[in-house]
């Protein structure tokens, strides 16, 4: 399981450096194969400034769940469209970095700095100041859908 944050620079190629805490985790889960693809909000669509970051059995595990939609439904067709369309297999180098696709780079328009957010199965990757301003966003509330699925947790 994934959890917690770190501020990371990309390099100028788009590599990032994953933290090490985790590095023996993903070569043990994954042989460092992990698949990158742009984050979706509840309706399919691209969420601005996040990619998700998915080790390559958890993401096999999501192709599956995903496969078993019904193919004419609009909003599963929008989201095979994001999540499998633009995903990309990345593996992770000997010391530990990422080759981010540019296209993705600029999907979630990923600059120099980004922060990686465990989730428990996998990991956002988001711009730095466009993550800033969700959090604000949250601070201040009004959104208050899904709240009854979260009444059902016990903190």
């Amino acid at each position: 399981m994934f959890r917690g944050i770190s501020s990371i620079n990309l390099d100028v190629k788009g590599r990032l450096a994953i933290p090490t805490r985790y590095r023996p985790e993903l070569q043990e889960m994954c042989d460092r194969q992990m698949i990158v693809t742009p984050a979706v909000d509840e309706r399919g669509s691209g969420l601005d400034g996040c990619l998700w970051l998915y080790p390559l059995p958890e993401w096999e595990l999501l192709e599956k769940k995903i496969n078993s939609l019904p193919t004419l439904n609009k909003m599963v067709a929008k989201l095979r469209r994001f999540l499998i369309g633009y995903a990309a297999e990345c593996e992770m180098d000997a010391q530990g970095r990422l080759l981010l696709p540019e296209k993705l780079r600029q999907f979630a328009n990923l600059e120099k700095r980004v922060v990686l957010l465990g989730q428990l199965n996998k990991f956002e990757i988001w711009n730095e100041q466009i993550l800033a301003e969700r959090e604000a966003e949250f601070r201040e509330g009004g959104d208050d859908e899904g709240l009854e699925e979260l009444e059902k947790l016990t903190f």
